[in-house]
């Protein structure tokens, strides 16, 4: 009696199969999840797997996806990691361990940014603190061509990979990357705009926090008992950064907008504002210096 033939799994097959077992693991992105780790074990791009969708998937392919999709569901590895890379405004942002993964919401503080500073010819002074992947400094030196801009971290595997995507994006003549805590690096000098995604979550909240976060730099992640302070020490300090009327723009927990806004108006800023992501939570504060270089 002949064996019965193997089943072939065609792109379609695996897409559906793969996004109902994540849906059934608690992942809220699995359709995403599943497309993005196909495409990455087929080598091909997301919008191929819609064309090619009744093409058989080989075993070494599928052996390729399996482990993909084992590591996605059992240690919840976020998906960037497992591919090597985000998207992020329209970039491709390598990111490993060493890094946060660049997420869709911090894109609310690049518009921030390029709204409050809509000139595209402007040759700011850009300073981007706590850079990671370097994420959102390339972002602004890819819409602010004229830009000058300067992108720190405390952490020296972090500049590694900002000063890669630098290089793969053509953008590192363009952004200077340097080894610091928050404005230590720059010592007094003054910038047109200082941005920054820092940590900004509690640690207590570690615990109830989904899975993935496990898998990224707690430092990058976590500032304190209350997850606000390195945010409030760097609204304090930023007054003697900020050249006059300068722009500062934070990436905030939506639960920290009145405090940091509050903290903005202590340190003599003005016109504060919240902005909010595409969920409609508040996201990003900016506020302005004194247009006379004084605080109010």
């Amino acid at each position: 009696m002949s064996a019965a033939p193997e089943r072939i799994w065609t792109v379609l097959d695996l897409l559906r199969w793969t996004t109902d077992y994540f849906a059934s693991r608690g992942i809220e992105t699995a359709r995403l999840d599943a497309e993005v780790l196909l495409a990455h074990a087929l080598e091909t791009e997301r919008l191929r797997l819609y064309i090619d969708y009744e093409k058989p998937v080989q075993g070494d392919e599928r052996a390729r996806f399996r482990e993909l999709v084992k590591r996605r569901a059992d240690e919840r590895v976020p998906v960037a990691h497992l591919v090597g890379a985000r998207e992020f405004w329209s970039l491709s942002i390598e990111v490993t361990p060493d890094v946060l993964v660049p997420r869709p919401e911090t894109e609310t503080l690049v518009g921030a940014v390029l709204e409050l500073r809509p000139d595209p010819a402007a040759a700011l002074s850009i300073l981007d603190l706590g850079t990671g992947s370097g994420a959102v400094a390339l972002a602004l030196a890819k819409e602010r061509p004229a830009a000058r801009i300067v992108a720190s971290d405390v952490s020296e595997a972090a500049l590694a990979v900002a000063k890669q995507n630098a290089a793969a994006l053509g953008l590192d003549d363009r952004v200077e990357f340097v080894l610091g805590d928050l404005f230590e690096p720059v010592g007094g000098k003054r910038f047109d705009v200082v941005v920054s995604n820092p940590p900004y979550l509690a640690e207590a909240e570690a615990a109830s926090l989904a899975p993935e976060l496990a898998h990224e730099p707690r430092g990058a992640l976590y500032a304190g008992a209350e997850g606000s302070e390195i945010l409030l020490r760097l609204v304090a300090e930023a007054p003697d950064h900020l050249e006059p009327a300068g722009l500062l723009a934070l990436e905030i927990d939506p639960r920290q907008a009145g405090a940091v806004c509050d903290g903005c108006r202590a340190a003599g800023l003005a016109d504060e504002r919240v902005h909010r992501d595409l969920a409609a939570r508040a996201r990003v504060v900016t506020a302005t210096a004194s247009a006379t270089g004084e605080e109010s």
